[in-house]
Order: C-alpha cells, then sequence, then structure tokens
C-alpha cells in the first residue's frame, strides 16, 4: 500500500504535487484553528461557571470591588470579562450624572466589551470558513489539471491506452478526493464553533441585561435610603 502511494505521488505532476501540498498545509490550518478554539472555548466555559459561583456572594451583599476582583481572577471568562467592564465603569462614573445617564454608559460599555471579546473568540473562524469553501476547488483544479495531462499522453501512447488513461485519471480524482476530505470536516467544525459563537453571544446579553437590572435595583435602594 506504501509502495503504491509512493509510486502514484512520483507518477503525478509538478502541479498536482504543489494542489496536494496546498490541500495538506488547508488541513493543518483548519486542524490547528479548531482544536485552538475547543480549547478556548472549554477555558471560557469553565471559567464562567466558576466566577458565577464566586461572585454570587459578592453581589448578593452589595461588594462590587470583590465582584471585580473575581473577574479579574477569571480573565479568560466571557461573562466575567463584560461583567467586570461594566462595574468598572459604573464605579468610575462621574458623581455629577444622573442615574439614567450612569446606567446608558455602562450599557455602551457592555455592548463594547461583548463586541471585542466576540471577536477575540471567534479568531480564526472565517479562514475556517475560507477553507471548507475553497479545499474542493482546489482539488477540482489538481483533477483539472490531471485529466488534461491525460489526453495529452493518448496523442503520445503507442499502445495500451486505455491503461495509461486510467492510471493519469486516477492521479487527477485522488486530488479531489483529498479536496472533499479537507472541506468536509472543515464545514463541521465551522458550524460546531459558530453555534458555540451564538450561544457565547446569548450569554454576553443575558449577563448585561441582569447587571444593569442588578445596577438599577442598586441605585433604587440607595434613593431610598
Amino acid at each position: 500500500m506504501n509502495g503504491s502511494l509512493l509510486d502514484l505521488w512520483r507518477s503525478m505532476s509538478a502541479i498536482c504535487h504543489v494542489v496536494i501540498i496546498v490541500l495538506l498545509a488547508m488541513f493543518l490550518r483548519s486542524l490547528i484553528v479548531t482544536v485552538s478554539r475547543l480549547v478556548r472555548y472549554r477555558v471560557a466555559r469553565r471559567q464562567s461557571q466558576m466566577y458565577i459561583a464566586q461572585s454570587a456572594l459578592a453581589f448578593r451583599e452589595g461588594n462590587l470591588d470583590e465582584a471585580i476582583s473575581v473577574a479579574e481572577v477569571n480573565h479568560k471568562s466571557h461573562i466575567a470579562t463584560v461583567v467586570a467592564a461594566g462595574l468598572l465603569d459604573f464605579c468610575s462614573a462621574p458623581a455629577e450624572l444622573s442615574e439614567n445617564q450612569v446606567l446608558d454608559g455602562v450599557r455602551q460599555k457592555l455592548d463594547r466589551s461583548s463586541v471585542t471579546i466576540r471577536e477575540e473568540m471567534k479568531e480564526g473562524l472565517s479562514g475556517l470558513a475560507t477553507i471548507a469553501a475553497t479545499a474542493p476547488f482546489v482539488g477540482l483544479f489538481g483533477t483539472v489539471i490531471g485529466i488534461l495531462d491525460a489526453f495529452s499522453k493518448i496523442g503520445t501512447a503507442h499502445g495500451a491506452v486505455i491503461k495509461i488513461i486510467a492510471g493519469s485519471i486516477a492521479e487527477a480524482l485522488i486530488t479531489t478526493a483529498i479536496g472533499l476530505s479537507v472541506a468536509v470536516p472543515a464545514v463541521w467544525c465551522y458550524n460546531f464553533l459558530t453555534n458555540q459563537m451564538e450561544a457565547f453571544g446569548i450569554e454576553m446579553k443575558n449577563s448585561s441585561l441582569e447587571l444593569v437590572t442588578y445596577l438599577r435595583t442598586r441605585q433604587a435602594e440607595c434613593v431610598k435610603r
């Protein structure tokens, strides 16, 4: 088997060699992106759970400094990062601002922080989508070149034409097979990671809404006192 693959590689044209090398590079790139994002998302999930558990008492007691400190420890958490940004903006708001102005500033800070986190966490996904979309065409390009090479051999062959054509077409089709083998897993991984990003976006939005509600309630209690 190894010998036949080696013979097949040696019999291919230089262009087909380049196509296969490009497809292998695309596969490695998609693998690296997928693994790095999975690790990043797992850390974000774990630290978010830790932050929610550790900051619950601080919020109940109204200790915002403690909530910020816990968020800084769990800085890989998307929820902790967004909430900390809102809390810092709330705590540093000038005293002359009205309650509504303070909360409007917090909302803007939460929105900006959510966008920043989203861009950081989806790093590499656009490249993964590009690989998924273009890998079949790269493989098809190699196939077209191989088939053209097969037809060129017909004119120079003096015997065993069918054998020559069959071998050349087999060499050509392997690039399409490799292209599909790169594209299909890339599509699966891209769709899975995109769904994860949508879930993170919803969680950050819900956390932002809950924080604004909490801060509004806190302000109302301070006014009553």
